[in-house]
This record gives C-alpha cells, structure tokens and sequence, in this order.
C-alpha cells in the first residue's frame, strides 16, 4: 500500500495508490461512497496514529472497491491531483542520522570521522515540500546548497526504550527524503540546524509505502541522480547503524510518537564530495529512487 497526501481543488486528503501507481483513491471519499460515512481521518499523521484499525478499513474498502464492477471509475487520475508530501507539516523536526555510511563519512573528512555512536542532528517543520516541487535556491544566504538522497522511516505508534529487536513494530511505513543542505552555514555556524533547516529544503515522499512492503529496510537499493548522471548509488545494507538500531538508540530515553520521521543518513556522492565540488544551481533536476518506494523528483528554482 502506498499511501499519499494530496490536493484536489483546495482540499487536502490522504489516497491510496493503485497498483500501477497512475490513480489514487481517496480514502474519505470512497468510505462515504461504501458506508455513508467518514470516519478515516483526513490527515496523514491522524490516520498513522489511528495504527492497525486504519489499516484495517483501509483494506476493507480496498476489497470493496475491486468487489464493484466499475471500481476503476473511483480512482482518480494522478494528473487531476498534486502530490504534496506525504505529511506536509510534521509535528516534531525530522531526526536525521548523520555519516551513517562509511564512505561518505570519509568523503567529507577521513576515516577518523566515522562515527562509533549515532549521529544525530534536526531539520525543522518547515523545511518539508512535495515531489515535483521547487526547492528554493537561497542565494541570499548560501552558495553550496547540496543534495543528500536518503531512506526515511516514518513511526507508526508511540515507543520509549525500544528494544532492538521489536523496532520494526514500530514502523508505519517508508518513504524518500532529500536532505538538501547549505554546506557553508553549516560550516560558519559549527553546528547543522540553520544549514539544514533553510525553507523547502526537504523534499519527501512521493508516497509512504506501508511496512508489509518492504520485508528488509536495511537491503534497499538507493540512487540519486542530478540532471541525470548518477552521483549517489548505494544500499542501504551499508548503513553504520541499520533502522532498528537508530529506533532504539532514539527512543532510549525520549517517546517517539506516530507520524515521527527519522531519515537514515546519505551515501557517498554528495556535492561536497568531489573535487572540485558539484554543489546545486538554479534549475538542476534532482532524482532520488529507493528500491521498493519509488523516485522522489525535485529541481532547484531558477
């Protein structure tokens, strides 16, 4: 299941995909159409929050919907929509993990910079935008905005002290992150909030793909391209620390709660990374595809 935010008209609702990913469902709409009522949520995070219940109508309605003859002409072309992020506005900064491969680690500075410990650091609310949408070039304030394609495990329900071993039960679903930063705040300021929390500098999505997707999120194929060469390609069998691992550490003395997004850290290829370095210019195309998710799009504006 591939679940997404949407905008129809001025309306903001959460769809399912179809298997093609050409059309999406929109939940609220077609429970109305089955029951006479609405009682799916209309937010992301509330339906996340509303754990396996949502799941369960969810798949009450889907086995409606393929039971009806015209069951297509419920679906909604994905033209007559836009695709924002799966949660437009997270309720806590996004939890990035940092130099969780090892090679981008010692590209950004030397095998001393591996890390023994997670790494952790914070991109706020409002960094977050949609696929296909404009990321902001920030000329004012940056000249070495750069790209970080990374996996993002989105929290399903609300856990302290969360044993290894159990942290996938946690989960919700995966989705694509962008961790676009601005290297020379980063650098000036000592510390990775402000170069990181620059407006729109978080494209995400294009859907959550729900964890009965995707048996193994530590084995997943990660690309990013920029005006279509290749710049990362990894997998996420090389994470320092695999999800469970971040779970845990993360929830040891502090609640993760549904709707949580913790993104995993970047492969080896950034910008920064070469010599001399390729950081982002006004209308570069930025493509990052997760094996079993999709391909996150985005360009940076004129």
């Amino acid at each position: 299941m591939n679940f997404v935010t949407v905008k129809k008209a001025d309306e903001t609702c959460v769809g399912i995909m179809n298997e093609n990913l050409t059309k999406v469902l929109l939940l609220q709409q077609a429970e109305e159409a089955m029951t006479g009522h609405k009682t799916i949520p209309a937010s992301m995070i509330d339906c996340i929050a509303a754990g396996e219940e949502f799941i369960r109508k969810v798949n009450q309605l889907l086995d409606w919907v393929s039971a009806k003859g015209n069951a297509e002409s419920l679906y909604i072309p994905i033209e007559q929509v836009t695709l924002l992020s799966p949660i437009p506005r997270p309720e806590k900064n996004i939890f990035c993990v940092g130099k969780n491969y090892a090679e981008h680690a010692i590209e950004m500075g030397s095998s001393a910079d591996i890390p023994q410990h997670v790494l952790v650091f914070t991109k706020a609310p409002t960094t977050v935008t949609g696929p296909n949408m404009a990321v902001l070039n920030h000329k004012s304030v940056t000249e070495q905005l750069d790209y970080e394609g990374e996996l993002a495990v989105v929290i399903g329900k609300s856990g302290r002290a969360i044993k290894r071993e159990e942290a996938l039960d946690y989960v919700f679903g995966y989705t694509i992150l962008n961790d676009v930063t601005a290297r020379d705040l980063q650098s000036r300021h000592k510390q990775f909030f402000i170069g990181k929390s620059l407006d729109t500098s978080c494209p995400m999505g294009p859907w959550i793909v729900h964890k009965s997707r995707i048996q193994n999120p530590n084995q997943l194929k990660i690309e990013t391209k920029i005006n279509g060469e290749v710049r990362q390609s990894s997998n996420t069998a090389n994470f320092i620390f695999p999800v469970e691992e971040i779970i845990s550490v993360l929830s040891a003395g502090m609640t993760l709660e549904p709707g949580d997004i913790i993104a995993t850290g970047t492969p080896a290829g950034v910008g920064k990374g070469f010599k001399p370095p390729k950081f982002l210019q006004p209308g570069d195309q930025m493509e990052i595809t997760v094996e079993k998710i999709g391909t996150l799009s985005n360009y940076i504006e004129k």
